[in-house]
């Protein structure tokens, strides 16, 4: 299938831009469907977070360690990575929902804190608000998978194929409720990041999202959550861990209150880490164990 009939339509009014309108060199051919940019307003931050007034103190600050009895593979090829300036990497995101992650990201990309660029979001959901922030700000939109109702089916290797189209560097999952298909996860390994919203792997797993799990923490009696990145594998939740950023339980948390103060640290957490990503920064231990190089002291890692 070309190219032409990849992009799904989520507005009977799209504009229709050929691919030199967009960052990159992809192919003279014209592919339809980019959504027109409308309207769309965010809430104040305060509004937004929604962060309860639990006045336990926790630490953003990122604790470092050396490596030193383990081995970190291709330490000098790492090292030499870094000391080139890495190029602007491109990213696809993912998402099923409202999508504030995916903006938290892409204002980053914006100014400057991401060395990288948002071309193409990726939703199951055509009216989500992922998708409306996507059209607003001039982002390529792709509907996987599609409803049996539509007409034309829209595959696996359909979508692959649009990816790599795109000179797709890494896909973000942001909120995405779907199975990532085996085709992609093959195509792109070690290149897709996926958040959650618990310390994994507790509370992880197929039917582990959104409230559900703020229900499950708090019923456990834990007394920290928080948000963890993994690189994603062919199951729910179950790729190597990235990064982690504790917060606390507060006595008498609702879900939304856990929810709330979880996300705001969500938002903060992958930024650092997609910068970290564009950057060139994570290397792989022997024992396949990923960690975050240090920007300011390349011998430390996180």
């Amino acid at each position: 299938m070309g190219a032409q009939s990849l992009l799904t339509r989520l507005s009977t009014s799209a504009f229709v831009p050929s691919f030199k309108d967009f960052q990159g060199s992809l192919s003279d051919t014209a592919i339809p469907c980019f959504l027109l940019p409308t309207k769309w307003s965010s809430m104040p931050a305060d509004q937004k977070y929604g962060l309860s007034t639990c006045r336990i103190r926790t630490s953003r600050r990122q604790f470092l360690c050396s490596v030193s009895s383990r081995k970190v593979e291709d330490t000098s090829d790492n090292l030499a990575q870094c000391s080139s300036k890495p190029s602007r990497k491109r990213l696809a995101v993912f998402v099923s929902g409202g999508g504030s992650n995916f903006k938290a990201i892409h204002e980053a990309t914006l100014n400057g804190s991401v060395l990288g660029d948002v071309v193409v979001l990726v939703t199951n959901k055509e009216g989500c608000g992922g998708a409306a922030y996507a059209k607003e700000n001039g982002i390529p939109v792709v509907l996987f998978p599609r409803t049996k109702e539509e007409s034309q089916q829209f595959l696996s290797s359909d979508l692959v194929t649009t990816l790599r189209e795109l000179e797709v560097d890494f896909i973000l999952l942001a909120g995405y409720l779907k199975l990532i298909p085996v085709e992609l996860v093959q195509h792109f390994p070690k290149r897709i990041l996926n958040i959650h919203p618990s310390l994994l792997p507790a509370f992880g797993g197929k039917g582990y999202y959104g409230l559900t799990v703020h229900k499950a923490v708090i019923a456990s009696g834990a007394r920290y959550s928080g948000p963890t990145i993994h690189f994603v594998d062919e199951e729910y939740d179950t790729g190597r861990i990235l990064a982690q950023r504790v917060v606390p339980v507060c006595a008498f948390d609702t879900p939304e209150e856990l929810a709330a103060r979880v996300l705001h640290e969500e938002h903060l957490l992958y930024v650092d880490v997609v910068a970290a990503v564009c950057e060139d920064r994570i290397i792989w231990r022997d024992d396949g164990v990923p960690l975050i190089q240090s920007k300011e002291d390349p011998q430390q890692y996180n």
